[in-house]
């Protein structure tokens, strides 16, 4: 079984040196205002994520509260579309591509599968398929696909700390969608 690489095109940044960011590529990451509106965006899509997970779960529990669940669902997905947008504004600036760039090949595919989840919750509700367990049955797919995305940054974060060494923070700057 082979593991799973991201993509290393022949004379890519990736392709010439074991990090994870060019000096370059980490001068511009450094700069770019982006960096602190995924890093602002982040921690609020989590809380924003726990929140609606409680009315969701609530709901499913006891039958109550379906109008806030709901609506945290959407809110929820409007986070995840903010972070996803700027996210690739941020790659398009680091790197010079809008997704999919070397570093984070695998994070923007998970990323796409998140989106995926909550946009079906979205068009679930909005066209009345499934029931409201059903439909939350998709968005919290999309939750469990969110922490697993998350996960990958947060390795990312820790691996451009490591990369960095003992006396300089450095941060990956994109965050999960």
């Amino acid at each position: 079984m082979t593991a799973l690489r991201s993509p290393s095109p022949k004379g890519s940044a990736a392709g010439r040196r074991g990090g994870l960011y060019t000096p370059a590529e980490r001068a511009r990451r450094d700069g770019t205002v982006w960096t602190l509106v995924q890093g602002v965006l982040a921690p609020l899509q989590f809380l924003i994520c726990l929140g609606s997970l409680a009315l969701v779960l609530r709901y499913l529990a006891t039958g109550e509260g379906y109008g806030a669940a709901a609506l945290s669902v959407l809110v929820k997905t409007l986070a995840l579309y903010a972070i996803m947008v700027t996210g690739s504004i941020w790659e398009k600036v680091v790197f010079g591509r809008w997704l999919f760039a070397p570093a984070f090949f695998w994070e923007d595919v998970v990323s796409m599968g998140v989106i995926a989840l909550h946009t079906a919750y979205v068009v679930m509700l909005l066209r009345g398929i499934g029931t409201p367990a059903e439909q939350f049955a998709v968005a919290l797919a999309g939750y469990a696909a969110y922490v697993v995305n998350a996960g990958q940054f947060v390795l990312k974060l820790r691996a451009a700390r490591l990369e960095a060494g003992p006396k300089r923070r450095d941060y990956p700057a994109q965050v999960p969608a």
